[in-house]
């Protein structure tokens, strides 16, 4: 889990690819808000479409390099949770903090990745590291 969260944290700036209401592959700027618990938190806005999709079909696959030519690729299923800690945690980000203000924004939501699954890889010939988390 360490590797992953370290991962994402150095990299700040993921591609969350979900299926759009319409069937069809979307794929998005995100970002990582930390992880919690055993889990990986993530948060959007209940009126963007990201959130629609996800509602309609909850499993993402994230991914993002590093300026090292690595990668990760991060899968599993976006479960919502009404949880004012994570949504207070997520305001320390000031981005997160700039659009919402405040944890008990309506529109702010939060997600973790269930059965998450993750493959850090790189073009050393070395075999890619995995990680069930």
């Amino acid at each position: 889990m360490n590797e992953v969260v370290k991962f994402l944290t150095e990299n700040p700036v993921q591609y969350l690819a979900t299926v759009g209401r319409d069937g069809k592959a979307k794929c998005r700027p995100f970002m990582f808000c930390f992880e919690r618990d055993g889990k990986l938190w993530f948060c959007t806005n209940n009126q963007k479409a990201v959130y629609k999709d996800l509602q309609q079909n909850p499993y993402v696959e994230i991914s993002v390099s590093s300026p090292a030519f690595a990668w990760i690729r991060l899968n599993g299923k976006a479960v919502f949770e009404e949880n004012l800690a994570v949504k207070e945690g997520c305001m320390n980000n000031p981005i997160v903090k700039s659009q919402y203000q405040t944890a008990s924004n309506p529109i702010f939501v939060v997600f973790y990745l269930q059965d998450a699954k993750a493959v850090i890889a790189d073009f050393s010939g070395n075999p890619p590291k995995q990680f069930e988390l």
